[in-house]
């Protein structure tokens, strides 16, 4: 698949010029999700123009809002086929990213393109947002945490926020909903140690709604008891 829209969107949009080799990984990443897709869910966008708007170029709106630097410790939550973390990191090399997801097939997948794309500092872990941020490896230890539809903002507050070290940063990519949602995760920014620092809007080409970034600062340590054991925090959001 070729992706001259990509191309295109990223130099409009972020300023961003994809060379040769960049444009080479994002054509494999998109052949290789389309075919597996075939066979495990992996996504329900399978037109290639609408994977270069709303997969791609939607994870690296990211950069609207943060800039990646050299070692920053990067962990993706509920990444499903990788988005937003790896076309974030093919544009930044240089950082050090988790992907985090539950389903096995699709871990499958991503370890399957890590290795395709001979990636390194990328690991792939398989458990559960509420498992792993109980992990004492993986408990407050991230500069940027990283979420696209994965829970309602109340929710996804108490699986990210444990990954954060203090002074570090969550974006939460939502849809036209996230005023709403964000309103409604006060008292689990306040619980958890977060604070909501801004909401940016992003506009994608060929995209008909709006796109939001959420940002939220750590600010103080997550209690010991959050995230609570799997399936609470949905169950009894705070």
């Amino acid at each position: 698949m070729n992706v001259d829209q990509l191309v295109r969107s990223s130099r409009d949009l972020l300023d961003l010029d994809l060379g040769p080799d960049l444009q080479r990984a994002f054509s494999i990443y998109a052949d290789e999700l389309l075919a597996w897709n075939e066979n495990v869910n992996l996504t329900a966008i399978t037109a290639p123009e609408a994977v270069e708007m709303r997969h791609f170029l939607d994870s690296l709106a990211v950069l609207r809002a943060v800039s990646l630097s050299s070692g920053m410790r990067v962990i993706d939550v509920g990444t499903g086929a990788g988005f937003p973390g790896l076309p974030l990191r093919l544009i930044c090399p240089a950082i050090e990213l988790t992907l985090l997801e539950a389903t096995a097939k699709k871990t499958a997948f991503l370890e399957h393109i890590v290795k395709r794309l001979k990636l390194n500092n990328v690991r792939v872990l398989n458990a559960r947002a509420e498992d792993a941020g109980q992990m004492p490896d993986q408990r407050e230890r991230y500069d940027l945490v990283l979420a696209r539809a994965v829970a309602q903002m109340p929710v996804l507050m108490e699986y990210l926020l444990p990954f954060c070290r203090v002074g570090g940063l969550c974006v939460a990519l939502k849809g036209e909903s996230a005023h709403a949602e964000t309103r409604q995760a006060e008292t689990a920014l306040q619980l958890l140690g977060g604070h909501l620092e801004k909401i940016i809007p992003v506009e994608l080409p060929q995209v008909p709604e709006t796109h939001y970034l959420v940002l939220v600062k750590k600010v103080a340590a997550t209690p010991p008891a959050y995230p609570r054991r799997a399936g609470m925090p949905t169950k009894r959001p705070l």
